[in-house]
């Protein structure tokens, strides 16, 4: 899987995640939430990233243009890494 990330500091949008491969890209929010879509362009993601406002760029350019999908559970939680369950047991 071909995964490229972008951060960013500033705006509602805290980190992008596309998967080359299967075209989707997930945008992890400020709130937390997760928003992912389907047959997403390398381009899009591209111009995405490099946009003076992502936020804006989403909104005009991809909220309402690509389909909805489910966010890639592998990014979410990479391998090896520990979930609030293995630091705190299932019922904290």
């Amino acid at each position: 899987m071909t995964l490229l990330s972008k951060t960013f500091t500033s705006g509602r949008i805290r980190l992008a995640d596309y998967n080359a491969e299967s075209q989707q890209l997930d945008l992890h929010w400020d709130n937390k939430s997760t928003l992912a879509y389907k047959q997403v362009p390398q381009e899009v993601f591209r111009r995405l990233c490099s946009a003076p406002n992502p936020t804006t760029y989403w909104e005009d350019r991809i909220a309402e243009e690509y389909p909805k999908g489910r966010p890639m559970t592998s990014v979410a939680v990479p391998a090896g890494t520990k979930t609030l369950n293995d630091l705190f047991g299932p019922d904290a």
